[in-house]
């Protein structure tokens, strides 16, 4: 039985009725940049996550860098992140000239440990940028408590963890500003690139819509230096479509997550910790192993697909050199590089599929596979 790590086509069929239908309406009304499907997505974004105001723009890339733009960041200004997670929560740091602080995570969570943030904390920082690693949101209010103490914003990556929950409330509205992705692979997913700024305050909201618009208001009339950021059309009827699915879709995940978990909890495999206060949305299903290119063979065997998030950590990547740091100066991320391995994990996994990759991890720490 072959079992991928992410099978697109079953969403598609899912949904194609409505989808093909809400592309088509786009394609007969002729308004493909922004105009009312765009609005019309933010306010529900913006309702749902319980923000203020949401901002749709061309990537979860570009959303990270129209918030840090929006609060100012610039040359000289350091940015306290993770250093476990996609490149572009640093790479937008550092595009604006800024520095990316890195501090290490939790070893459990795999995101930023809030205890080791204040020490990293100069008098060039301006924000913390903690990231929902793997639909599971970071310990928010410690580090909410920190950045008020310093008088810094705080921006949620959140783009692996769209309607997960920390303490009751959804990520996108935790924080001074939010960042979501809508990629193809994502909990809420696109037909291409898109992203989305959510924010508390209305009034950046207002600077961030016209910052992806070149800083344009009106048209050819430039307040400030802005990008061009925008959301197309298409997208945003599409993922109207998939947001009225996406609380379905992200309880069918946790459903697999704890049939994996009921199996698969065995001596030499560490599976996800779930904080108590936390509701996650399992955009990735991340086991731990010391032995992991082995159990990449068995599974290989076993024709069961996998992906390793993420290699190598931020800070030990070759762009990054110059700001010094070296091997060891983040010992938990480092050591999580080396152990997770990420399996397949998406809503329409068979009882069959989701027993054949149980029984082939368990069965490989059992000395069977």
């Amino acid at each position: 039985m072959k079992v991928p790590v992410l099978d697109l086509a079953r969403q598609y069929e899912s949904v194609k009725e409505e989808l093909d239908a809400a592309v088509l309406s786009v394609l007969a009304s002729q308004r493909y940049i922004l105009g009312p499907e765009v609005e019309a997505l933010e306010g529900e974004i913006a309702e749902y996550c319980g923000a203020a105001a949401a901002v749709g723009c061309s990537s979860g890339s570009d959303a990270l860098m129209l918030a840090l733009m929006a609060l100012g960041i610039g040359p000289g200004d350091e940015v306290i992140t993770t250093p476990f997670t996609f490149f572009a929560t640093a790479g937008s740091i550092a595009h604006l000239g800024a520095k990316p602080v890195f501090v290490d995570i939790n070893p459990k969570t795999f995101n930023i440990d809030p205890g080791q943030i204040e020490a990293r904390i100069s008098d060039r920082t301006k924000a913390i940028l903690p990231v929902h690693l793997y639909g599971q949101c970071a310990d928010m209010d410690p580090i909410l408590e920190t950045a008020k103490k310093h008088g810094l914003k705080v921006v949620e990556d959140a783009a692996q963890a769209i309607g997960a929950e920390y303490k009751g409330k959804r990520a996108g509205a935790l924080g001074d500003i939010a960042c979501f992705s809508f990629y193809p692979t994502k909990n809420l997913n696109g037909l291409g690139d898109g992203g989305m700024v959510t924010t508390t305050d209305a009034a950046l909201g207002e600077k961030i819509a016209l910052l992806r618009t070149h800083g344009a208001k009106p048209k050819y009339y430039h307040s400030m230096v802005g990008v061009n950021a925008r959301l197309d059309a298409i997208q945003a009827a599409g993922l109207r479509v998939k947001l009225k699915k996406l609380d379905g879709w992200n309880s069918r995940r946790r459903e697999i997550a704890a049939l994996y978990d009921a199996k698969m909890s065995v001596d030499g495999i560490t599976t996800p910790h779930v904080e108590d206060f936390n509701v996650p949305v399992y955009h990735q299903y991340v086991i731990r192993t010391t032995d992991r290119d082995g159990l990449i063979a068995a599974l290989d065997k076993a024709e069961i697909g996998h992906m390793i998030y993420y290699p190598l950590p931020l800070h030990l990547q070759e762009c990054f050199k110059h700001h010094g740091y070296r091997e060891g100066d983040m010992p938990a991320a480092e050591q999580a590089c080396a152990e997770v391995l990420a399996l397949p994990i998406f809503p329409e996994l068979t009882q069959e599929e989701i027993d054949h990759v149980a029984d082939t991890v368990a069965g490989f720490a059992a000395g069977t596979a």
